[in-house]
């Protein structure tokens, strides 16, 4: 447990959903009046934010009226933005608390309360019944979870027959041994990567079938690159991810881009399937 509160930690403390107002009003965006397309810089806190979210839901088979689970949803964005694009319902879990606080006091605000759902708790043990779900997905979480098998056993658990599985993760290149911070961890602590291949295999063993890997690397690579040319020209906005990201959002930016370069890392998103 004291693992996963480390983690947690590393993640958020304190009140986020005041520091996301207090961003947002900085930008001249009102509380009472935002949209979904206004907190969509913040909201997709995961690497390459609101185009990553896109890219999978666009590959994602979601029909209306489906129930989808968000294993490690952050702060709730893509669960909002699945919901609200598919019309289904999307049920979160985070081990952040402080997360779970804002992403359903932002789901309030943006009047989704009936269609999304986060509560705390921990995707290695979920609490939710088996096959409850036409489909789930954990965008760039994985890195810090201590048993893969467990997590994907988990997910296979509550998903129904035939439900779709999906994850975005940055995995451990060949030449392993990343360069600290990332945005996972601070300094290597927390962290658990592994292959792409022993992703494929985990899953595998978890039961899914016909596991469709894709190399995301240069889209991950050029989002980073350019979060840093904004950053050496002063003209990040002021209502953005980084502002989740804490004082070391620079260098875990830099040390990311870094790790693709040198092959330290090696970022995918891959899509399965429960069998019927």
């Amino acid at each position: 447990m004291a693992d996963l509160k480390s983690i947690s930690d590393h993640w958020g403390t304190g009140d986020v959903y005041a520091r996301i107002v207090k961003a947002m009003e900085a930008a001249s965006i009102s509380p009472a009046t935002v949209t979904m397309e206004q907190m969509a810089p913040v909201d997709h806190f995961h690497a390459r934010g609101f185009p990553a979210t896109v890219e999978l839901a666009d590959a994602l088979p979601i029909a209306a009226g489906d129930h989808i689970v968000d294993i490690g949803c952050g702060i709730g964005g893509p669960a909002r933005y699945l919901a609200d694009r598919f019309d289904c319902r999307v049920s979160g879990i985070d081990i952040t608390e402080s997360f779970v606080e804002a992403a359903n006091k932002l789901t309030a605000l943006l009047k989704m309360a009936g269609q999304v759902e986060v509560e705390l708790g921990d995707g290695q043990h979920l609490p939710y019944g088996d096959a409850t779900f036409e489909g789930g997905y954990t965008q760039h979480v994985t890195m810090n979870i201590t048993n893969r098998a467990q997590f994907f056993g988990e997910a296979f658990r509550v998903l129904k027959p035939g439900a779709f599985f999906a994850l975005t993760e940055h995995g451990l290149g060949p030449q392993g041994n990343p360069h600290y911070p990332l945005p996972w961890s601070e300094d290597g602590s927390g962290a658990y990567l592994v292959t792409p291949v022993d992703t494929v295999a985990y899953l595998e063993g978890a039961g899914f079938v016909d596991v469709a890997v894709e190399d995301t690397g240069a889209k991950y690579h050029a989002g980073y690159k350019r979060s840093m040319e904004l950053a050496a020209q002063d003209a990040l906005p002021p209502f953005g991810a980084h502002i989740l990201m804490g004082q070391t959002a620079p260098a875990k930016t830099k040390n990311a881009a870094r790790n693709i370069e040198e092959g330290r890392t090696h970022p995918i998103q891959v899509i399965c399937y429960k069998p019927r």
